[in-house]
This record gives C-alpha cells, sequence and structure tokens, in this order.
C-alpha cells in the first residue's frame, strides 16, 4: 500500500529524514509491524537481522614459539534492541553482508592469535573449549559496539604443518593406542577363533544330536511298522484265544448242568426212595413195639387177674397152715387180728413178687419173639 511500509518478520526498518534530536538516534527503528511513511519527505531501508557466517583462518604462536594453523566459524547477527540496530545500521546499510562478516572475522582473528599466544600448545589442544570461551568473551565488548551479537564461536581444527609438534605429542598415544588396538584385535582374533571352535562344536553336536535322533525316529517307525505287520495275527490269535476261553466256559456250563440233571434224575429219587424205606422200616418197629407193649399189657393185666383169682386159695392155704400149726395167741382178738394181717401182708408180697417175674418173663417171651 502506498505510503504504508512492513519490514520482514527478519528485517528492521529504518526510516530517516526526520530532524534528529540531540542525542537520539538518527533515524526511526521499526521492528515486527508497519507504519506510515510520507512520501518524498521520508526514506525506508531495511536492515537483515539473519544470522550470518564468518569463517577465520590464522597462523597463531603458542608461548613454545610453536606456530598453529587455527580454523573457526563464528555465527553473528544483529542485536535486538533498538542501540544495536541503530549501531549496525549505520556501519552495515549499503553492503551489509560482506562488510559484516569481514569485520567480525577480523576482530575474532585479533582475539585469537592473542589468546593463543598466552597458552602452550597442549594447552590448546586439551582445552579447546577454554579457548572458544575466551575468545568470545573478548570479542563480545568490540562486537556490541558495532551492534552486532555472537551466536556461537567453534573452532574446526588445529594444525601444526612446519615443526610436527603436535604429531610428536600424539606418537605415543598414537602407540598406546595401536598396541591397545593391536591388543584387541589379538583378542578380537582370538575370541573370533574361539567363537569358530564353538560353532563348530555345536554343529558337531548337533549332528550328532541330529543323528541319534533319527536313528531314534528310525527304530521307533521300524518298531511301529513290526507292530502294525504282526497287529493282524495278534489279533487273531487273541480272538481263538477268545474262542477257546468260551469254549471252555460252554462245556463247564454243560458239565455242571449234566451233574445237576444227574442229582435231579438219580442221586435225588435214590435218596427219596431211601428216606421213604427207612420211615417205613421206623414206622414198622414202631407198630411192633407198639403191639408187643399192648400184648405185654394185655398179659400182664390177665396174669393179674389169674393172680387175683388165685390169691383165696393161697390165703386158704396159708389159714390151713396155721390151723395145723401150734401157735400160741397173746392179746387175744387183737393178737388174732396182727396174725391175719401177716398173713395177708405175706400174701401180698408172695402175689407182687409173681407178678415181677411173670413180667420178666413176658419181657423176654417178647424179645425173643422178635
Amino acid at each position: 500500500m502506498l505510503g504504508y511500509n512492513v519490514p520482514e518478520p527478519d528485517e528492521a526498518m529504518l526510516i530517516s529524514g526526520k530532524k534528529a534530536h540531540e542525542g537520539g538516534a538518527p533515524f526511526d527503528v521499526v521492528v515486527g509491524h508497519g507504519k506510515w511513511v510520507m512520501p518524498f519527505f521520508r526514506k525506508v531501508r531495511y536492515l537483515s537481522m539473519a544470522v550470518h557466517e564468518a569463517q577465520i583462518r590464522e597462523v597463531c604462536v603458542t608461548t613454545q614459539g610453536i606456530q598453529l594453523d587455527v580454523r573457526a566459524v563464528i555465527a553473528h547477527k544483529v542485536g535486538g534492541d533498538e542501540v544495536s540496530i541503530v549501531n549496525a545500521g549505520q556501519r552495515f546499510i549499503s553492503e551489509q553482508s560482506n562488510e559484516m562478516n569481514q569485520l567480525t572475522g577480523q576482530i575474532f582473528s585479533g582475539h585469537l592469535r592473542s589468546i593463543v599466544g598466552s597458552m602452550t600448545v597442549e594447552q590448546i589442544i586439551r582445552e579447546r573449549d577454554t579457548l572458544a570461551r575466551q575468545v568470545l568473551e573478548a570479542s563480545k565488548r568490540e562486537m556490541g559496539s558495532i551492534g552486532l551479537v555472537v551466536d556461537s564461536f567453534q573452532i574446526q581444527s588445529i594444525d601444526d604443518m612446519v615443526s610436527g609438534y603436535i604429531n610428536a605429542l600424539a606418537a605415543p598415544n598414537i602407540a598406546k593406542v595401536q598396541r591397545e588396538a593391536a591388543v584387541e584385535r589379538a583378542l578380537a582374533d582370538q575370541q573370533a577363533s574361539k567363537a569358530q571352535q564353538e560353532s563348530l562344536r555345536n554343529q558337531a553336536d548337533y549332528e550328532r544330536e541330529t543323528a541319534i535322533k533319527r536313528a531314534s525316529i528310525k527304530s521307533e517307525t521300524d518298531k511301529a511298522n513290526a507292530e502294525a505287520a504282526q497287529a493282524g495275527p495278534l489279533a487273531e490269535a487273541r480272538v481263538s484265544q477268545e474262542i477257546v476261553r468260551e469254549k471252555s466256559l460252554l462245556a463247564q456250563a454243560q458239565a455242571e448242568l449234566r451233574e445237576q440233571e444227574l442229582i435231579s434224575e438219580v442221586v435225588k429219587p435214590a435218596e427219596a426212595e431211601a428216606r421213604r424205606t427207612q420211615i417205613i422200616a421206623e414206622a414198622d418197629a414202631k407198630a411192633v413195639e407198639i403191639s408187643s407193649e399192648a400184648a405185654a399189657k394185655n398179659n400182664r393185666i390177665a396174669l393179674d387177674q389169674q393172680l387175683i383169682e388165685q390169691l383165696p386159695a393161697l390165703v386158704g392155704e396159708v389159714a390151713k397152715g396155721l390151723g395145723s400149726a401150734n401157735l400160741t395167741v397173746f392179746n387175744g382178738a387183737e393178737g388174732v387180728n396182727e396174725i391175719m394181717t401177716g398173713v395177708i401182708t405175706q400174701g401180698a408180697a408172695l402175689l407182687k413178687s409173681l407178678q415181677n417175674d411173670l413180667s420178666g418173663t413176658v419181657v423176654d417171651g417178647q424179645a425173643d419173639t422178635r
């Protein structure tokens, strides 16, 4: 837009043409926004605030008088404050890139030679960061006076191209490193050889285990094939054995059945007949016994009847005997009664004795009859 100017994000807009106040900036500085500028009466210029890179290479002499070829790189830019922009704009607004890099290189080169001259080669090699920090600190004031700031300062290389001092310093370490490298290579070779031998042993063990496994598998396969080949005959033999066993069980069952039939047809009837005969004999013997007892009872009754019938005659005979006997009777009638009682008693005893004799005779007769 005509009369309205806007700087880029990495630029500072410098507006000149106004009347400068005492002690003030000779121009206006605008960063990050636009501004109206009166045409013909004001002039607008732009100052880059991007990072620039300056490289330096200097031959420096140490406190030992040894020349070193030092290379470094500086990353720098215009400061972000208004004072820095005004200082940089007054110096680099025309050809800012080349002039800025050249002036920055000259400033750092001078301080680099000065600081290297106060150090030994050993210090420079061991304390490269210290060298860079000292150079940066020494250059900061001068860089600020021209409106520049340094983002980084890096020493890229330090070479000794003439005396070979650095190489001589490095020789023991190089030899040590070479020795250690040789030892490490030997150890590595030894480890490699050991690993190779171990690999060969493992391979041999694996092959042996594989061979054993194959033999085992083949043995199991042959066994399975043999068992499969014998499976048919073995099955037939088992079936035949089962048939024989079943036939044996059948024959045993038939024998037991026949035994039961014989027991039922012969033994049981014979036992029944023997029992019947025994029962009949026992019944007959009981009947004979009963008959004998009845006969004996009847005979006894008959004998008793006969004795009773003959008892008066026996008593009479006894009385006759008493009558012919010469007896003396005391106590009168009582004495006669006692005599009669004794006679009767003797007659009864005699009758009982005769009955016993007759009973024994009858029993003997029955025994003889049997």
